[in-house]
């Protein structure tokens, strides 16, 4: 297959002694093949780059990445759908939520928020779906309903992003009240007033660290 050398050239970069440290750092949820970021995406940006030129999805390589063992190949397959996002589209929407909810973490569901993120700036009539993962049980879902929003700036939907947030109010779950944090002090960025006025009418329901946050450039 036409991957099979991005697979290859980040077996060939494998790092025995730095892999157990990378893995710490993600609390051992994952092993790793210990590749920094800048080798990994030098090891497939001409793949990339013909991917993005070719406006092909090709989600088999995808679900190979996230069938593999070590976290670079996942971290790969979100590269990928970020470097071709522009060839998305609402019929897409179900198979990132899949690996939103595979092998799940923030390293990778933060990628993918840009990449839904993307997909409902140029369908806006796929907001609905991201309200219903504003509620569901699984918290990465909820977490890039929240963020998906990220770097939107003017063309931010702020009643959307009330309504999301007003449906994760009250959690305890941290990856919740910072993502939460994240969308605020993001779009304070654009419109502070907004943000400062949000926190003020929800500063009795908004985590600590949300509202820390949130605060940053208000």
């Amino acid at each position: 297959m036409w991957y099979d050398g991005i697979f290859e050239s980040l077996l060939a970069l494998r790092d025995e002694e730095r892999a157990p440290q990378m893995s710490a750092y993600m609390r051992n949820q994952f092993p790793f093949l210990g590749i920094t970021t800048g080798p990994r995406k030098a090891a497939y940006k001409k793949f990339l780059a013909a991917a993005k030129k070719e406006k092909i999805v090709d989600f088999d390589f995808v679900d190979q990445c996230f069938k593999r063992e070590e976290r670079e190949f996942q971290y790969a397959g979100v590269d990928y759908l970020l470097a071709i996002q522009n060839c998305l589209g609402p019929e897409d929407l179900a198979k990132l939520k899949h690996y939103i909810q595979t092998k799940s973490w923030w390293d990778t569901v933060d990628g993918l928020d840009g990449v839904v993120g993307s997909i409902v700036q140029r369908y806006p009539e796929c907001k609905p779906i991201l309200l219903e993962w504003s509620v569901a049980d699984d918290i990465w879902l909820r977490r890039v309903a929240i963020d998906h929003q990220l770097g939107f700036k003017d063309k931010t939907d702020t009643a959307l992003l009330e309504e999301i947030i007003q449906n994760n109010l009250n959690q305890k779950e941290f990856f919740i009240n910072k993502a939460i944090g994240w969308s605020l002090r993001d779009f304070s960025k654009t419109n502070p007033d907004w943000v400062r006025t949000f926190i003020f009418a929800h500063k009795d329901d908004l985590s600590n660290l949300s509202i820390r946050e949130g605060s940053k450039y208000v």
